[in-house]
């Protein structure tokens, strides 16, 4: 794989990640010059009003002196670009003599790319105070600094209706690649607390952009529910004097909500599992990002992740006379913090959910999740557990009868691939990773339970 930053009109980091020939080896390089007329986005200007030379200001953030939250206000995202048409999508690559020709990436095609997003949600400008803080309105009871932290975008594919599902296990090795090496980059900025790498897939869940995508948050400060994560932990460890996403990964692997395993991953729904569709993946050695994932786990993810993403597209059958409907979903890796006096108490994991609780129905955060935070789930995650491992069968019996390129599928059921076990329980949690199977009774009324009471 080869790697090759460039520099976009208005000043934005792009980087291609090229694992196919003549790129990969160096042989050709891909379009490195935008020739969009973008003005530099951290260059002066004169106000259209007043005439006076003014210069660019990123978005702020509030502190919500009730919650202890930090509000990000972006208010420039209003303008960003929405559903548009699949011959002005700026994600596609360029075609020179379309009518449209505002795309973010100038290469004619690429294989997986990242660059700074257009419209971000934090953005730190040139010679910023990345500490400062002031009082909104004068005011010192509610606190203000600036929104500066990063915001990337990962394309999966030059194809618009490709789908993370559907790629190679090469280019999911990319993929994996790209995330480990920003999430190594952004760490290593300063005032950046936390790397978050994720996915929005679906109108449901709000996506203004249908090409396969993701994005790359760096975050200026530790996000609310890793915050409530990390005061669970801490509390765990004082008391027990062990590390508490090693000692419940533990559990889960006992337990009945097992999905898959491998030699270095497990996916399993959580016993507390909230959403209709859940599920979380781990690794077994307990590492605190992405960046120190072995090549052998990369590897191994890179087989695991898509077949499980396949899985999911079949856990709710299609309505009769109806074609089937992608999982809308949101995934997203839990890195350790960046800060070394929390980074301890991290551990790798995706969590993977989704807003649909059938196969016409939403699920919606009204009154008690909305207002109050306090969650109710339609369904029970080991139903979510037992449709997942059929869904994952039928995965199975499908690539059977139309078998590709590539390794044996990843084990779902049934071996024996234990949790490391150390002398140093904060390491890593013990026991053996045990799973149970399912009936076909039992994932059909899991399927059937999902959509629970309007």
């Amino acid at each position: 794989m080869r790697v090759t930053p460039t520099k976009l009109a208005d000043g934005r980091d792009l980087y291609y990640f090229d694992d196919s020939e003549p790129y990969a080896s160096g042989q050709a390089t891909r379009r490195l010059d935008d020739p969009r007329p973008l003005a530099d986005r951290n260059a002066p200007f004169r106000d259209p009003n007043s005439g006076e030379k003014r210069f660019p200001t990123g978005p702020e953030m509030r502190f919500d002196v009730l919650t202890g939250e930090w509000i990000p206000m972006a208010s420039h995202r209003m303008d960003r670009t929405f559903q548009p048409a699949a011959d002005a999508c700026p994600l596609c690559p360029a075609e020179p003599g379309a009518a449209y020709q505002d795309g973010e990436i100038p290469d004619t095609d690429y294989d997986v790319v990242v660059f700074e997003n257009r419209f971000p949600s934090y953005l730190r400008l040139p010679d910023q105070d990345i500490h400062a803080e002031w009082a909104l309105d004068g005011d010192p009871a509610f606190p203000v600094r600036h929104a500066a932290g990063r915001c990337e975008v990962i394309c999966f594919s030059s194809e618009h209706g490709a789908a993370l599902a559907s790629v190679t296990e090469r280019r999911m090795r990319t993929v994996i690649e790209a995330w480990a090496m920003r999430t190594a980059a952004l760490q290593a900025l300063d005032g950046i607390a936390q790397v978050y790498p994720f996915e929005n897939r679906g109108q449901e869940i709000g996506v203004t952009l249908s090409h396969p995508h993701g994005q790359i948050y760096g975050y200026p400060n530790i996000t609310p529910k890793t915050q409530a994560m990390l005061r669970q932990a801490a509390a765990y460890r004082a008391k027990t004097g062990r590390h508490l996403l090693s000692d419940s990964l533990a559990a889960e692997a006992r337990g009945p909500r097992v999905i898959a395993r491998t030699a270095n991953w497990i996916a399993y729904v959580p016993a507390a599992a909230r959403w209709p569709v859940e599920m979380h993946l781990a690794p077994l050695r307990a590492v605190p990002d992405l960046p120190a994932l072995s090549p052998a786990e990369r590897d191994d993810l890179a087989r695991l992740y898509p077949r499980l993403l396949r899985g999911l597209d079949r856990f709710f059958p299609p309505l009769p006379d109806a074609a089937p409907s992608p999982l809308p979903y949101i995934s997203g890796w839990h890195q350790a913090p960046v800060e070394p006096s929390c980074r301890g108490l991290g551990r790798l994991h995706l969590q993977l959910f989704s807003v649909r609780r059938a196969p016409s129905k939403l699920k919606y955060l009204a009154g008690s999740e909305s207002g109050m935070g306090a969650w109710i789930s339609d369904t029970t995650p080991e139903r979510i557990a037992a449709r997942l491992r059929e869904a994952l069968a039928e995965v199975d019996q499908a690539d059977a009868r139309h078998p590709g390129p590539g390794p044996a599928p990843a084990a779902l059921l049934g071996t024996d691939v234990p949790l490391p076990a150390g002398p140093n329980p904060g390491r890593a949690g013990g026991g053996a990773a045990g799973g149970s199977g399912a009936t076909g009774s039992a994932a059909k009324a899991g399927t059937a339970n999902a959509g629970g009471a309007a």
